[in-house]
């Protein structure tokens, strides 16, 4: 697999992460052989250190830094607040309203082991809906099924945080297997003809850490996202298959 690089320099290297595709080995998937850290090692000749991380089913931009001074620096402001702003799209089950902020505490998972983390932290995201889709896929004893893609800001940094949040105010992200719905994430996989988390980084907005300029780095979404836009389409149309 070949990574797809965003932005490099001799400080910093961004990447476009594929859904399934984990940051680094983890004794949660052990079964796993590819990894975005080894994959952009071999890629580029030279060590690198993940600067923050995506889930695996996360996928957009991934940000490294190639030597530990650096590493060290982006670890800094990733931990301060107001110093990075990450932005996201996600596809959410149902209509979510039109804007709204998500103030919720969050639980620490069982399998953080970092040190001198809270058990309970204050978490917040902000959330602005894009549009709404209306699918035809009976559900729940409706004749379609309402989604909808939803841009969203973590203004803190937990583990899981948007997945946590959006299942919070009953909008789960489509294809998240833990915090979903999984009869509605097997349906819609079937008629869309894919399976992913339909989570995407799509904007990372920093200050560089060597030459203090602003460094805004972005992923644009994949082809497999036209794939919603094409079943409203059909469905307009009058036709119910993708073919």
């Amino acid at each position: 697999m070949f990574l797809r690089i965003l932005y490099q320099d001799n400080y910093l290297v961004a990447v476009d992460k594929p859904p399934g595709l984990l940051v680094h080995r983890t004794g949660l998937d052990a079964g796993e052989t590819q990894f975005a850290l080894q994959l952009l090692r071999d890629q580029l000749g030279r060590p690198v250190w993940p600067a923050h991380r995506l889930d695996k089913g996360t996928s957009g931009v991934l940000l490294f830094a190639l030597d530990a001074d650096t590493a060290r620096q982006l670890g800094q402001a990733f931990e301060a607040p107001d110093q990075v702003r990450k932005t996201y799209q996600a596809v959410v089950r149902g209509w979510s309203p039109e804007s709204g902020l998500i103030d919720h505490p969050l639980k620490r998972m069982e399998d953080d082991a970092r040190a001198g983390r809270q058990e309970v932290q204050d978490a917040q995201t902000r959330y602005r809906t894009l549009a709404r889709y209306e699918l035809p896929l009976p559900q729940g004893g409706f004749p379609t099924t309402r989604c909808a893609l939803v841009e969203l800001q973590p203004l803190s940094g937990r583990r899981h945080q948007l997945r946590r949040h959006l299942k919070h105010i009953a909008h789960p992200i489509i294809g998240d297997a833990t915090h979903g719905k999984g009869p509605l994430n097997r349906a819609l996989a079937a008629l869309l003809g894919a399976q992913r988390l339909w989570l995407h980084a799509l904007r990372l907005e920093l200050i560089h850490p060597v030459h203090g300029t602003a460094l805004p780095i972005e992923a644009p979404l994949g082809p497999d996202w036209a794939l919603w836009r094409r079943r409203i389409d059909l469905r307009q149309d009058g036709r119910t298959s993708a073919d």
